[in-house]
């Protein structure tokens, strides 16, 4: 009998995460499977929920909504800044990023426009706001050690904590 996912088991799955319209935004293909340790919130709450009790071998689609994924984008994590703010940058251009420190800490922001000596940086995640689209096979589902339930994550062997 297969082992069910559940709190403290390690899964492995490979997957393909497309948007709105059928674009690929990520894929485990040609790379290993995505390992984690379920219950421990290594992935989106909408998909960890989706994986619960399933097992070794079968094969689903689901669609998460952004509350379930990365959350809607918050236009309050929208400024536009003076270009002086990016010192040692020769030319500040959309689609860059940067790490910045921010009141919670370090945050990934992305240049989305400039306009003279204004930069406008958004500070969300790249998929805030997005509806995702998972196809998920899983590949194996085993009992986590005592050791990676303690530590949060799943060991391949190679850790030395």
């Amino acid at each position: 009998m297969s082992l069910m996912i559940g709190k403290n088991a390690v899964v492995s799955i490979n997957y393909t995460l497309t948007n709105d319209a059928g674009e690929v935004m990520d894929t485990s293909e040609g790379r290993e499977p995505l390992t984690y340790l379920h219950g421990a919130n290594n992935l989106i709450p909408g998909l960890e929920k989706e994986m619960e009790g399933k097992t070794t071998g079968q094969n689903f689609k689901v669609t998460i909504p952004p509350a379930e994924a990365y959350g809607e984008s918050n236009p309050e994590l929208v400024q536009t800044l003076s270009k002086d703010m990016f010192k040692g940058v020769d030319k500040v251009e959309p689609g860059m990023g940067f790490t910045a420190q921010g009141p919670q800490g370090e945050q990934h922001i992305v240049v989305t426009a400039v306009d003279g000596d204004q930069v406008t940086i958004d500070a969300n995640h790249p998929m805030a706001g997005k509806t995702l689209h998972f196809a998920v096979e899983i590949v194996s589902v085993r009992d986590a050690s005592e050791e990676e339930i303690e530590h949060g994550h799943v060991h391949d062997g190679s850790e030395s904590h």
